[in-house]
């Protein structure tokens, strides 16, 4: 009579464990969303989303580039630093009494996130060296770039047709969003349905095996940071756009809610696990963490606090799993 009561208890376990394990995070979206609206009012309206999602999008727009080196085992501090110098260069373009067009000062600066990735890439997967050592360099010659470019000026009265795509609307979704849903569903594509998918995955497994087995590792590596600094080049255009002004100093720090978006998604820090729709979900976790704060009056030094603990939280959760396993 007990083993028959206890068997469903038993059964019921694992299944809640699996649940968790695949959903947790969507889980823990909906707890916070429902959290925040119970604390202030204003934060279910559509205008509030529209911002909400609007900010996300550029670090989504990073935080997927971020997924692709993480999972090989990397990491790219200087995605902030590049989002910055991509941004000033575009604003160079587009500005002043006979502006080029939007289409080439996009351009330009994605190609500056390009070069400067493909450079971290090619250290890290020739050189062999460590890639927090490669890319926290990087973050300190970009930044310093950025700064020499216009002497620590910012760059003003961008185009109005460069303008559109950090501040216009399509069909009452901002630019920003449809931008940031195009580049997920490409390179998610990419991701799940490639080879060079496959190998990405493979390398972060294990690359010794990934190797033996024919795969490129070198050039697998330097691809995924080459595709960090596109899409870190490509958020450096979304941000100057919306900001409507090109600053040095901007994407400071960038790089720590990128991280934060990858890991509280469900990606290894040892590589080979994680998706980019865990990424994008953390992405929007961070977001309506902020825009939550902001709106319960929090000082930006405490929200630093706040984010700094989930993502220690997140890496602790992803070590617990990995002993489980």
């Amino acid at each position: 009579m007990n083993s028959t009561i206890s068997s469903p208890a038993i059964q019921s376990r694992p299944q809640l464990a699996h649940l968790l394990r695949d959903y947790g995070i969507v889980i823990a979206f909906v707890v916070l969303c429902g959290v925040l609206s119970a604390v202030n009012e204003n934060f279910l309206t559509w205008g509030n989303w529209v911002n909400i999602l609007r900010q996300t999008s550029i670090n989504g727009i990073l935080a997927i580039g971020m997924t692709y080196v993480i999972l090989t085992k990397g990491i790219d501090l200087s995605v902030g630093s590049i989002l910055a110098l991509s941004g000033l260069v575009t604003g160079s373009l587009v500005t002043g009494s006979e502006p080029h067009s939007a289409f080439v000062g996009i351009l330009a600066g994605l190609l500056v996130g390009i070069a400067l990735g493909a450079i971290n890439g090619l250290i890290v997967a020739r050189l062999s060296v460590a890639p927090f050592v490669v890319t926290l360099g990087m973050l300190s010659v970009a930044r310093g770039m950025t700064f020499i470019y216009n002497d620590g000026m910012p760059i003003a009265n961008l185009s109005k047709e460069f303008r559109f795509i950090g501040q216009g609307m399509v069909g009452g979704i901002p630019v920003p969003v449809i931008i940031l849903a195009i580049t997920f569903f490409i390179f998610w594509f990419i991701l799940k349905y490639t080879t060079f998918g496959r190998y990405v995955y493979a390398v972060g497994g294990n690359e010794r095996s990934a190797k033996t087995s024919g795969i490129s590792t070198r050039w697998v590596v330097f691809a995924v940071y080459v595709i960090s600094g596109l899409l870190s080049g490509l958020a450096g255009q979304i941000l100057a756009a919306r900001t409507t002004s090109a600053l040095p100093q901007a994407g400071i720090a960038y790089e720590l809610d990128a991280i934060a978006a990858v890991v509280i998604g469900g990606t290894s820090l040892s590589g080979g696990v994680g998706t980019l729709s865990g990424t994008l979900i953390g992405a929007l976790i961070i977001g309506v963490i902020n825009n939550g704060l902001d709106l319960m009056g929090v000082s930006s030094y405490y929200q630093q606090v706040i984010k700094g603990t989930i993502i220690v939280a997140a890496v602790l959760l992803d070590a617990s799993r990995k002993k489980q396993s």
